[in-house]
Order: structure tokens, then sequence, then C-alpha cells
């Protein structure tokens, strides 16, 4: 049987009780650069959070992507290698082709109820087989000469989703 082609979601949640050297810097920067840019949008301060001023300015949402500029050189860092999830060997093999940053809800005011998502889009994957609660991958397409196929045994986790089945390839 040919393998699926999967695109697999990983969705990493930050906030101020974050304890990772790497995720303090995303929420501090983002942070930062969401007060700056929100001032565009709230020119006489009269909205507190990110929830009220997406309500009463529909044009906010525009933050999301405005904000996310500023966590850019921190994803570079990453080498392509989606964070926080290996394979059964904790091996990390996931590479990222995309990923878009969400802003959750904040306070202008108040830094610890700053919390934010980024969620991570791998490069296509060959799914093999599933092996509750595992999935059976492969990031090369199978060679058909050798017999051989090189795989990662990967757990399902919180946060962890198959966000789209790829047509076969021809």
């Amino acid at each position: 049987m040919q393998p699926r082609r999967i695109i697999l979601c990983y969705r990493k949640l930050l906030d101020a009780q974050a304890v990772h050297p790497w995720d303090k810097l995303v929420v501090s920067d983002s942070y930062r650069e969401l007060r700056l840019q929100a001032q565009y949008f709230n020119p006489q301060n009269q909205y507190r959070t990110f929830g009220e001023l997406l309500y009463h300015v529909p044009a906010a949402e525009r933050l999301h992507g405005l904000v996310g500029g500023a966590v850019v050189g921190y994803l570079r860092q990453l080498n392509g290698l989606v964070p926080d999830v290996a394979d059964n060997l904790g091996r990390r093999f996931l590479k990222f082709e995309n990923f878009r940053f969400e802003l959750i809800n904040s306070d202008l005011h108040d830094p610890s109820q700053h919390r934010v998502a980024i969620n991570f889009f791998t490069e296509p994957l060959f799914w093999h087989e599933s092996i509750p609660p595992f999935l059976l991958v492969s990031t090369t397409e199978p060679e058909a000469t050798s017999g051989e196929q090189l795989t990662h045994l990967l757990q399902l986790q919180p946060f962890l989703s198959i966000h789209a089945l790829l047509p076969s390839a021809p």
C-alpha cells in the first residue's frame, strides 16, 4: 500500500510563565512589538486588552501579522526544525515550511497577561501506518528499488495534529 502524504501542525503556546530562554524572548519581544503597533489602532489608549481592541477596531486583526514580524529572527534560530516535538528516540526531525503567529490575548498595561501561539506547519511527510498512539512516518519518498525505508515513530501529543492530507505523488 502506498503511504499517504500529510502535513502536520504543531501549536506552541507561549506566555509570561515561559521558562526556556527562547520562549521568554519570543514573549518579551512580541509584547513589546504589540504595545508599539497597538498605538496605531488605539491612539487615545482607550482599550486595555487585545480582545477589546479587536472588538472595537476590527482592523486590529492585522496585529497578528504586524507583531509576528518581531519573532521571525527567533524562528530562524530553530534552523527549520519544529521545537518541542521529537520522535520515539528523542530526535527532533520535523522540518517546518510555514508558520502562523497568533495573538491569543494581551493586556497593554500588564505583560503577565500576554499570551501568543505559533503554529508550525511541517514539510510534507509520508504516513505509513498508525500504531496508536504513534504515527509511523518518513521524510523521504519510499524507494521501490532498495526495499528499505528509514522511518520515525512519532507519538501523537497535545497540540500536534494532522493539518492536511495531500494528493498522492504521481
